[in-house]
């Protein structure tokens, strides 16, 4: 029999300020579920994120369904975990955690979440030459992302070049030899003028760190630009690329598809993605600059 009540948090550092409960809580609402989605904030906690193994066994003990994870915690939970999905494997990294028969699997929904949006948001954009920008948490999953859409290749571009080599050395594993390079960020103006678009996953454009990633003389019609950031929805990049005539995509589709991947993870549910999209736009403007 289908459970009609479920509890699911997050785990992180400094999320006040994420959309995640308003998000999974609308859904649930609609769908007549009894749910509550609870913050596990590191910060507030002043715990460690090595701490992640405890504070995940003291809600599989208080009786949670699954949890959500985010920074700095998404790679730290894995040998806390019973099982991973093949995504999550492949990744190294966990966003979703399922207790389930005293078990505890990990998942990967920011993966299935980008490129839900990718190809609802940029269907026809050439995908040949991808340039990248960050390569943590985030940046490895959007990575995996847009491999799997068909980009021929991605140039993985970071501040700390071991981080990008390391990046671009666990795709070729997985897709393949030459799929994916690193490069150091002096080489932009010329790794720019001759992509096809950008995919930016760092925190810059986020309300705490405004700004572009790097200089706007540097766009050109000629590209795309995928956002991961979602608060706000439109960044100084996107404005930016937009003003000139670049295609754009904000960071609110993915958050919502990997929100509506756990959803159904935890509920075994199919969640309205429309209604959620509808939701973050509302919400996204409501909250107006988080602090």
């Amino acid at each position: 029999m289908a459970k009609d009540s479920y509890l699911v948090g997050l785990i992180g550092a400094g999320i006040g300020p994420s959309l995640s409960p308003a998000l999974h809580e609308r859904e649930a609402d609609r769908q007549g579920l009894r749910y509550l989605y609870r913050l596990i904030d590191i910060d507030v906690l002043g715990v460690r994120p090595e701490a992640v193994g405890d504070l995940l066994r003291s809600a599989r003990d208080t009786g949670f369904d699954g949890l959500n994870i985010t920074h700095p915690c998404k790679q730290l939970v894995i040998e806390h975990l019973d099982a991973l999905s093949p995504q999550a494997e492949a990744l190294g990294a966990v966003n979703t955690v399922v207790f389930e028969d005293g078990r505890a699997v990990g998942h990967n929904t920011d993966v299935t979440g980008f490129a839900a949006s990718f190809a609802r948001g940029l269907p026809d954009v050439p995908l040949e030459k991808v340039v990248q920008l960050g390569a943590g948490g985030a940046g490895a999953a959007v990575a995996h992302a847009t491999l799997t859409l068909g980009a021929e290749r991605v140039t993985v571009v970071d501040a700390l070049a071991d981080r990008a080599a390391a990046l671009a050395a666990s795709l070729n594993r997985h897709f393949g030899e030459g799929r994916a390079v690193h490069a150091e960020p002096d080489s932009l103006p010329e790794l720019l003028a001759s992509a096809d678009g950008i995919v930016h996953a760092t925190p810059t454009g986020m309300a705490a760190h405004p700004g572009l990633p790097f200089a706007a003389g540097l766009l050109h019609s000629g590209l795309w630009i995928a956002e991961v950031v979602y608060r706000p929805l439109e960044t100084e990049l996107l404005r930016t690329a937009r003003d000139i005539g670049c295609a754009t995509l904000d960071g609110g589709g993915m958050a919502v598809f990997q929100a509506a991947d756990a959803f159904r993870l935890f509920t075994g549910r199919e969640p309205d993605s429309a209604r959620m999209l509808a939701d973050i736009t509302e919400l996204a403007g409501a909250v107006g600059t988080p602090k």
